[in-house]
């Protein structure tokens, strides 16, 4: 049980892991492959040369650790935590591995002066809460997904009924149960998680579920990455008849309901989230106000599906920008803060959903501040270090 004695260390120590975050956290990752490789699975490796693991882990155990006496100011982190954790199907056994991997971690990299025996003990404690707080959490999703119309728990067999080129890069596959029965509804923005096995090797990617919910069948777009090992593997060896084992959908990235008019903002492949919650928005009378910024009209995915629904629907207006390149596009270069003071209700009271690459999330958080849009009313789905997006 946490003690406040246990607080009180905590809160002291703080400071000391702020300084080396990221160094502790590559060391923990290193201990923890090392000592219980069945955990590699879980983990993007490319990730993992970035730094953008690290940098997410150290971003959530020092928000953790520096509101130890008000975990209720962390509810949307958390949340964000459980349902990464219920896509990837982390189960409760995995936690005492982490656990030891990183008490083991805060022992080798602060030495023994620093990380004493009141210390780890104190850490060992905060993290058992967090572990609790975290696995009720997932065990309520994997429940709520089990018992669901169409639901499961773990692996489902689904055959890929068809596969469609979207641009340059993306590529879209429409995904449906080997078992032929329904499959369970999702919100607008949820992901879900591909299971793959390359050369032996297994392999775990969420991709965003692209299209509206229908009982029947799934669809994720997926950009080729640049030496990515998964997204090449789809792109290249899965086509039209192929199975892959699904886990069920999650995701805290959702569209909620609003009367406030929609703006949605897109990068780059941050377009296939954006595409259910546009569909599902068009069923209403909501206005909607759709912005997509790609490098060119070749990477420009599902542009003739965006026109059509804007010439169909009168509440809804559409804007591109392309970094190169003018034709078809309503601007030229990055998005801009003049851009979006132009393509925006004046107002400003609107809900407005943005995703893509971070500099380019990092862009637009920073636009729509200047312009006057609510912190509350900005929607985006990032795990990396809270500074980054500021």
């Amino acid at each position: 049980m946490l003690s406040q004695e246990h607080r009180a260390i905590i809160t002291a120590t703080v400071p000391i892991l702020q300084q080396g975050g990221e160094t502790l956290t590559r060391h923990f990752y290193k201990k923890l492959f090392s000592e219980y490789p069945q955990v590699l699975p879980f983990f993007n490796q490319a990730h993992q040369q970035s730094g953008t693991q690290q940098r997410a882990l150290a971003n959530s155990i020092l928000m953790y650790a520096a509101n130890i006496e008000r975990l209720e100011t962390l509810g949307p982190l958390v949340k964000g935590i459980v349902h990464k954790h219920a896509a990837l199907q982390i189960q409760p056994e995995h936690y005492p591995m982490v656990g030891a991997a990183l008490l083991g971690a805060i022992r080798e990299v602060l030495g023994e002066e620093v990380a004493t025996d009141a210390v780890i003990a104190a850490w060992a404690a905060a993290y058992g809460q967090l572990a609790e707080i975290l696995t009720g959490a997932e065990q309520e999703i994997y429940t709520k997904n089990a018992q669901a119309q169409g639901g499961w728990q773990g692996e489902r067999a689904f055959q890929v009924v068809s596969k469609t080129v979207e641009s340059e890069e993306i590529t879209s596959f429409v995904l449906a149960p080997a078992d032929g029965a329904e499959v369970m509804d999702f919100l607008p923005g949820q992901y879900i998680t591909v299971l793959v096995d390359i050369q032996g090797e297994q392999a775990r990617r969420q991709y965003s579920l692209s299209d509206s919910s229908n009982g029947r069948t799934y669809r994720i777009s997926v950009k080729r990455e640049t030496g990515g090992k998964v997204s090449n593997y789809l792109h290249d060896q899965i086509d039209v008849g192929s199975q892959l084992s699904l886990f069920p959908p999650t995701g805290a990235f959702t569209l909620t309901d609003s009367g406030k008019p929609l703006v949605l903002i897109s990068g780059g492949v941050g377009i296939t989230p954006t595409l259910a919650m546009l569909n599902a928005a068009l069923q209403t009378r909501r206005p909607v106000h759709f912005i997509h910024a790609a490098r060119h009209a070749g990477v420009h995915a599902f542009r003739s599906h965006i026109d059509a629904l804007a010439a169909a629907h009168p509440q809804m207006q559409r804007y591109y920008v392309y970094e190169q390149g003018t034709e078809g596009a309503d601007a030229t270069g990055f998005l801009s803060q003049k851009h979006l003071e132009q393509w925006i209700p004046a107002s400003r009271d609107v809900d407005a959903y943005f995703l893509g690459p971070l500099p380019f999330m990092k862009a637009v958080k920073s636009h729509l501040r200047e312009i006057g849009v609510p912190e509350a009313q900005s929607h985006y789905e990032f795990f990396g270090p809270a500074e980054a997006l500021q």
